[in-house]
């Protein structure tokens, strides 16, 4: 039997009104449309259709008719929603301007923000919808603020019930005068429930592959990418003390922590593993050690900018993750700096995401 909130209050307490859900041609935005209308919204499937890097796969075609047919199933009106141009300048222009900078960014975090809660949830509501819904693994919840009186209402970002598949970490620029505009239909339920759900209604996409990759570009390789679009040269790989033992293809192309990609002399097959621990952009030159020398390099604490709560300012001592599908670890919030109880490897540009238990509180961007 498919699970349903019980305790909780979301949004579908609200009356039932007119909502745009994005449909992506997969299965977990159209499980969300179906479960919307059954609900008795006025559904309306919207189609974005963003930016393909020339000479790679295109599949939005592909997509965009896999989305019209989940919307011909479920007889609601279906839309194709252009924003090919805000993508490439406020996602792509921007993380190659980060890289340029030897930053390490997240383009899902900005899609998320500029792209499907930025520009799709401007659309909707000036088109006349109320809500706009997508098929990410999160949930937004509803509670009286105590601290306004009862009659106002804050909206709590939270974690999806499949771990798995949570998808919080990327929504931490979220507002609150987004929040009570946005539905997340399946952050209850298990994968195998939604795929499960998608049979019983009828949805071609019950048997669908679930995409993978960065947010509507799909699965590219990045360093690839990155060569294309920035101009890149071989530089020096850097042993702890700055004799030269390598090398790699361009500075920019590695981040914090990863251990392949650049070439190491004379090492040996059964030698252990080397992490790139620091890069110098200026001189195009990685540093790297073993995983014991990598841990003298890390550090307890970090500034951080762009902070967002989703809600109130929180305490100061919280939970986060620095990675997606990382553990939770304590940390403290001190004068724009976030505080560990033990050394951590993060690059700049890297998101950190704050949390109460499943409560999402904000996040920032490691400075």
């Amino acid at each position: 039997m498919i699970s349903q909130p019980r305790s909780e209050k979301s949004h579908n307490t609200y009356p039932l009104r007119h909502v745009f859900v994005g449909l992506s041609g997969g299965v977990d935005s159209a499980v969300s449309a179906a479960l919307l209308k059954k609900q008795g919204y006025e559904v309306t499937g919207v189609f974005i259709k963003a930016w393909t890097p020339p000479g790679y796969l295109c599949t939005w075609r592909e997509d965009r008719r896999s989305a019209m047919r989940v919307a011909a199933v479920l007889d609601i009106p279906f839309i194709t929603l252009d924003l090919e141009k805000e993508y490439k300048k406020e996602v792509v222009d921007y993380m190659l301007k980060e890289y340029k900078q030897g930053k390490t960014p997240n383009p899902d975090v900005m899609c998320n923000k500029e792209i499907k809660f930025g520009h799709f949830l401007d659309f909707a509501l000036k088109n006349g919808a109320d809500f706009v819904a997508t098929g990410h693994y999160s949930r937004v919840l509803t509670s009286p603020d105590s601290r306004r009186g009862r009659d106002e209402v804050r909206v709590r970002l939270m974690e999806a019930k499949d771990k798995n598949k949570d998808q919080s970490y990327f929504l931490w620029t979220l507002k609150q005068g987004q929040l009570k505009h946005i539905l997340f239909p399946i952050g209850h339920l298990q994968k195998n429930e939604v795929r499960e759900l998608a049979e019983r209604f009828g949805l071609p996409q019950a048997t669908r592959k679930d995409s993978q990759g960065l947010c509507f570009l799909g699965q590219i390789d990045m360093k690839e990418f990155l060569k294309e679009n920035i101009k890149t040269k071989k530089g020096n790989v850097l042993n702890g003390s700055g004799e030269v033992i390598g090398e790699h293809d361009g500075a920019i192309l590695y981040t914090l922590g990863e251990r392949h990609g650049f070439r190491v002399f004379n090492q040996q097959p059964k030698s252990e593993p080397l992490y790139v621990v620091a890069k110098n952009i200026d001189k195009n030159t990685i540093t790297v050690s073993t995983q014991n020398a990598k841990q003298e390099t890390q550090n307890e604490q970090f500034k951080i900018q762009n902070i967002n709560w989703t809600t109130h300012s929180p305490k100061m001592e919280n939970e986060c993750r620095i990675r997606y599908r990382g553990e939770k670890i304590k940390c403290k919030i001190e004068n724009e700096k976030v505080l560990f109880d033990g050394p951590q490897l993060i690059a700049s540009g890297q998101s950190v995401v704050f949390y109460d238990g499943e409560k999402v509180l904000g996040g920032a961007i490691i400075a």
